[in-house]
């Protein structure tokens, strides 16, 4: 791990990008997070990330730091969140098709259009290897931890 911050801190997302702290964040999404909270979300973007942006490496160095804290960490997390409000306006209604969507617009890209995203909520790309070879959609994970840790 601390080759792989070395390498991104010092040379960019081409040379590593790498999933960091609880919610497995990767520094070339947490970028995207930063700018596209500075340009979209006005005064809270600027509440949450400060009102002026460091560059290169500094900015990357900062990113590291921050992802490996879990306050810091949940700032982007609810950036995201409000991005996404703010770009698909129509969000299901339904909590549970509101967590696919956002749990496919979290590992795909939520600056993809709703139409790919929503293609990428059934597509399998996650498996433990540890009981089976058997593959999952991140939406059927995240749906199924909704159902069994957060739904009442």
């Amino acid at each position: 791990t601390g080759v792989l911050k070395a390498l991104y801190v010092n040379l960019g997302k081409d040379y590593a990008n790498f999933s960091i702290g609880a919610f497995q964040i990767k520094p070339s999404f947490a970028e995207i997070i930063r700018t596209e909270s500075q340009k979209e979300l006005g005064k809270t973007g600027k509440e949450l990330f400060g009102k002026k942006q460091p560059v290169e490496r500094e900015l990357r160095s900062l990113i590291v730091n921050e992802l490996e804290n879990p306050e810091d960490e949940f700032r982007y997390i609810i950036a995201f969140h409000l991005l996404c409000y703010r770009k698909f306006k129509d969000l299901p209604s339904r909590e549970e098709f509101r967590v696919r969507f956002l749990s496919s617009a979290y590992n795909t890209g939520f600056w993809k259009d709703k139409v790919e995203i929503e293609k990428m909520c059934d597509k399998k790309f996650f498996s433990t290897k540890l009981i089976t070879n058997e593959y999952y959609s991140y939406s059927d994970v995240a749906v199924f931890w909704f159902n069994n840790n957060v739904k009442p």
